[in-house]
């Protein structure tokens, strides 16, 4: 199941106070980027979060959850209505995470 346009920008609003968060559209989902990097995605209408040591810290109690066969176990996140949790999930996320490999 793709997810909607409308959870995406459900999502975006609850990001708004970060800057350059961006997305792309992969096979009916969407890649979440912040300031350049993969922070996760939405998949079936579930925003996942890579299982950095500080996300599993940030929320403890998160489920593991694929994000489509044959991937890697992601975190969900259940607080998208809490806009300042989100939004110190990301910042707390963000040194943790790798910068995209650079193109040839």
């Amino acid at each position: 199941m793709a997810s909607s346009k409308e959870y995406l920008q459900f999502v975006l609003g609850q990001l708004s106070d970060l800057d350059e968060i961006t997305y792309r559209a992969m096979m009916g989902e969407f890649i979440i980027y912040y300031r350049g990097k993969i922070i996760g995605g939405i998949y079936d209408d579930r925003l996942l979060v890579k299982p950095v040591k500080s996300a599993i810290q940030y929320i403890p109690t998160a489920v593991y959850e694929l994000p489509y066969e044959g991937a890697k176990e992601m975190l969900l996140v259940d607080e998208v209505d809490n806009k300042d949790f989100l939004t110190g999930l990301f910042n707390a996320m963000y040194d943790e995470l790798p910068m995209p490999k650079a193109k040839k």
